[in-house]
């Protein structure tokens, strides 16, 4: 029932103090007491023997010695003597270690520091527009290459290039009348005749 002279609370009330929040998990270790009172240690582990890979080429030898040829006859081999190989003792070091030369350092080499001058001095964006320029220049120079190439020859041009051959005027005549000798000589001879036509 509803407390009296106090208004109905609509919210659940809180568990106490000690209570924990969350998902509680088991120590299984004993905590704190059992790691200072104990002296446990690490169990050592065996080492594993590794199985060596067949030895193929032994076996290959030993099968043809024997007389066997075929596929089928090889396997049988293989299945009967069962040869592995020979563990070489200090395997890895019979490999001839690379030469490092004196005062290398392994790993990323660290960035250089940055240069703050040069920042604070805007070098960096006088070194792009100049680059930029350059650039801007070099795409002319070739636009320029191009159009000249590309420039086509207008009829004044080639008329200046190759001029054409001028035309010989000549009069028209009728064609019956192309040749008909005259009949009148008014010339006192025919020297005189020459020497006007030659005039």
């Amino acid at each position: 029932q509803a407390e009296v002279g106090k208004p109905q609370s609509n919210c659940y009330t809180l568990p106490g103090l000690d209570f924990s929040y969350g998902l509680y998990i088991q120590r299984t270790d004993g905590g704190v007491p059992e790691a200072i009172g104990h002296w446990n240690t690490v169990k050592p582990r065996t080492a594993s023997t590794q199985e060596m890979p067949r030895d193929y080429i032994r076996m290959n030898c030993d099968a043809v010695k024997a007389g066997y040829t075929t596929a089928r006859e090889f396997n049988l081999y293989y299945k009967a003597r069962d040869l592995r190989r020979k563990e070489s003792k200090g395997f890895h070091f019979d490999r001839s270690l690379p030469k490092v030369p004196p005062g290398f350092t392994y790993g990323i080499k660290s960035r250089p520091s940055t240069p703050l001058f040069d920042l604070l001095q805007h070098k960096y964006k006088e070194l792009w527009m100049e680059h930029q320029r350059v650039l801007t220049a070099a795409l002319r120079m070739e636009k320029k290459k191009v159009i000249i190439l590309q420039a086509r020859d207008n009829r004044t041009s080639l008329l200046r290039k190759q001029p054409q051959p001028e035309k010989v005027e000549s009069f028209w005549h009728l064609p019956h009348l192309e040749k008909v000798e005259p009949h009148l000589s008014t010339f006192p001879d025919p020297d005189a005749r020459k020497k006007a036509f030659s005039a």
